[in-house]
């Protein structure tokens, strides 16, 4: 099944964007916030966002590349994270949509740091780095979301709302995009959607 979808990307990387639009076949709303919202009231600014860009998409692709950080400054990252936050908003008009960080080439090192023994369990775990030095908070504490359980040392896919993904993994092919976009549609209806950070601190 297709879901329309909204990608959250910083200029630089706007040809990871075009190629999306044009050779995977995704429905795609092509509206980026380039501009403040005057008001104080969140939720209505939330829902002006969803209604002005978001619109009837379920899921929220972030482009994950070397200027999507939370460390590059709250001015300069005011749009993707309000893009990200009204993506993550539960109001009366509207469902939070799922969301979809794809990690661009050049970040594959910065994020994927290979594995590690577990001082706890003994067993082998990924050391994917997602933090405030390569992404901003509202996609970070959606997919590390804490506190884990005492009976784990680990995130398993069920303790993330946000679905992570290479992007040479998910340029593939049309089905391989419509794959992961499936997969963080999914994640709206399941019990860690509960725990989502809209704000996170």
């Amino acid at each position: 099944m297709a879901h329309r979808v909204f990608i959250s990307f910083k200029t630089e990387d706007k040809s990871y964007k075009r190629y999306i639009q044009n050779n995977l076949g995704v429905d795609m709303i092509d509206k980026s916030l380039n501009e403040a919202i005057d008001s104080e009231d969140e939720d209505y600014i939330m829902r002006k966002i969803r209604e002005d860009y978001l619109s009837d998409s379920t899921v929220t692709i972030f482009l994950i590349g070397t200027h999507s950080s939370e460390d590059e400054g709250a001015e300069e990252q005011k749009f993707i994270k309000r893009e990200l936050q009204a993506s993550l908003y539960d109001g009366k008009s509207n469902s939070r949509n799922g969301i979809l960080g794809i990690v661009l080439p050049h970040m594959y090192d910065e994020i994927f740091k290979g594995s590690y023994v577990c001082s706890k369990c003994g067993k082998n775990h990924n050391h994917v780095s997602i933090n405030d030095s390569t992404v901003i908070k509202e996609f970070s504490c959606n997919y590390y979301i804490k506190p884990l359980t005492e009976d784990k040392c680990s995130w398993s896919e069920e303790d993330r709302y946000c679905v992570l993904v290479k992007w040479d993994d998910f340029k593939i092919d049309s089905d391989s995009a419509e794959k992961f976009i499936d997969q963080a549609f999914d994640k709206r209806k399941e019990p860690v959607a509960e725990k989502v950070k809209v704000y996170p601190k």
